[in-house]
């Protein structure tokens, strides 16, 4: 017999969530199984924190169903639910040390000191804050507080972590840091985290899978290549990193630009590749890559990604101008749904 399914850590059926006369979020589905890294990606204005929100019980949804480890919360208060929840603002308490920030959830619901002690020392270690128990969170860094943060949602043994853009106040650098050690937390507390933001990079580098949303709707859920390599969506293909949108035969594909060589030199086309002609129109050096714009012979434009193994920026910069042919493997092209909204 084969094994039974295992009952989803959330599991959301035709939610449904209006402000007057906008539909935030409109009936979609999702299931997030236990222990994994799961991203609500979009832009501004999607419904991906509505529906993050929706699920911590801070809205309550005009319609659907919002399901927690098998059991229907959806009229819950948020203290009711299995949940914890961080934000961007980090939300800490700043008269008290970080010790006390981390230890306050296990207070409130009643575990004695030692326990509590415990707990909260073992999840600073786990964010790598040991020893820094008895600092104010005026004395931390950006990322130092985002680790508080992290260690007073995981010390209550949540089944569901939710994350509401955790890393923006962050810059770059840190930021990409973080990435790293949010990864390697959840994969060593084994927490579900349901994790929204509407940076691209950011849901390809750390989830399991991604829901991209698109005016309350969602377009496409899988795996980040999958999403990435294969989407599903004109939306998508422009949203979740860049990509060339092709016609041809009455149909629309897309194929990402790193996906595309550029022939120099004359050299021959590879039999079974697809090939178009053109002019070189522009071209970007930004270190590491070139980015080639290719003006096609039949019409519209391709963008090119190329690294640079052994040029440098002046032998780059000379292609401007210059006739070239363009091949890439069919398989790396994607049909592209030509209707508006995708999966819901």
């Amino acid at each position: 017999m084969p094994p039974p399914e295992r009952v989803p850590d959330v599991r959301v059926r035709k939610l449904t969530k209006r402000y007057g006369g906008v539909v935030a979020v409109a009936g979609i589905d999702v299931d997030v199984a236990p222990g994994e890294f799961f991203t609500l990606l979009g832009p501004s204005g999607s419904g991906k924190t509505t529906t993050l929100r929706l699920i911590a019980g801070f809205e309550i949804p005009d319609a659907g169903t919002i399901e927690l480890g098998g059991e229907d919360v959806s009229r819950l208060p948020p203290y009711d639910r299995p949940v914890n929840t961080v934000f961007q603002d980090y939300a800490l308490f700043p008269h008290m040390t970080v010790q006390e920030n981390v230890e306050y959830g296990l207070r409130v619901k009643g575990v004695k000191r030692g326990e509590r002690r415990r707990r909260a020392e073992a999840a600073l270690e786990m964010v790598r804050l040991a020893g820094y128990g008895g600092r104010k969170p005026s004395q931390l860094s950006g990322g130092q507080r985002q680790r508080v943060a992290l260690a007073r949602a995981i010390v209550n043994e949540p089944r569901v972590l939710l994350l509401d853009e955790p890393l923006g106040a962050l810059d770059l650098k840190l930021r990409q840091e973080m990435q790293i050690e949010l990864k390697r937390i959840q994969r060593e507390v084994g927490i579900t985290f349901v994790y929204v933001t509407h940076d691209q990079e950011e849901a390809l580098t750390m989830s399991d899978r991604i829901a991209v949303f698109n005016q309350g709707r969602i377009e496409q859920v899988g795996p980040s290549a999958e999403v990435y390599e294969h989407p599903q969506s004109e939306f998508i293909a422009g949203f979740v990193g860049v990509s060339n949108v092709i016609e041809r035969d009455g149909r629309r594909y897309t194929v990402r630009p790193e996906k595309i060589s550029i022939l120099h030199n004359g050299a021959a086309p590879q039999e079974g590749w697809h090939v178009e002609a053109g002019t070189i129109r522009d071209v970007q050096y930004v270190g590491p890559v070139t980015r080639y714009y290719v003006q096609l012979d039949r019409g519209g434009e391709l963008q090119v990604l190329a690294q640079n193994l052994e040029e440098g920026s002046s032998e780059v910069l000379e292609a401007k101008g210059r006739r070239t042919l363009l091949e890439w493997r069919p398989e790396q092209e994607s049909v592209i749904d030509q209707t508006e909204g995708g999966t819901e």
